[in-house]
C-alpha cells in the first residue's frame, strides 16, 4: 500500500493539530496491545494510526475520549485521614487568634511575695 500522508487524513480531521494528537493517541493504544484494524505492511505504529484514520477504521470521537481519559487524574479522598490542607488552615487560624490576644502578665520577677 502507498504511504499515508497527513493530506490523506485532513479531510477526516480538518485541524492538523488535532490530527497529530489523535494519531499519537492511537499509536500509543497500538503499542499497548490494541487490535489493528488493517494490515500492518511493516509500518510503524504512527503510520498504522494515520492509515486507520485515513480509512476511517477508527472514530475520531472515540480517540478524543481516550485522550481525555488518559489525561484525567482521579484522587480518591479517604474520610478517615486528616486533611492536610484543612489541618494547615486550622493551624494558621490558631496562630492568628493567639497572635491577636494580648500577652498575659507573668509572675516571674514580680515584686509580690505573697
Amino acid at each position: 500500500m502507498a504511504r499515508v500522508t497527513v493530506e490523506d487524513c485532513v479531510d477526516k480531521i480538518p485541524n492538523r493539530f488535532d490530527l497529530v494528537l489523535l494519531a499519537a493517541q492511537r499509536a500509543r493504544e497500538i503499542s499497548g496491545g490494541a487490535e489493528i484494524t488493517l494490515e500492518r505492511d511493516r509500518d510503524k505504529n504512527p503510520v498504522v494510526a494515520l492509515r486507520e484514520i485515513a480509512e476511517q477504521n477508527v472514530k475520531p470521537k472515540d480517540l478524543k475520549e481516550s485522550v481525555v481519559q488518559g489525561l484525567q487524574r482521579v484522587v480518591e479522598e479517604d474520610d478517615d485521614e486528616i486533611d492536610d490542607i484543612g489541618s494547615l488552615s486550622q493551624s494558621a487560624e490558631a496562630l492568628r487568634i493567639s497572635a491577636s490576644q494580648p500577652a498575659r502578665p507573668t509572675s516571674i520577677g514580680s515584686d509580690y511575695e505573697g
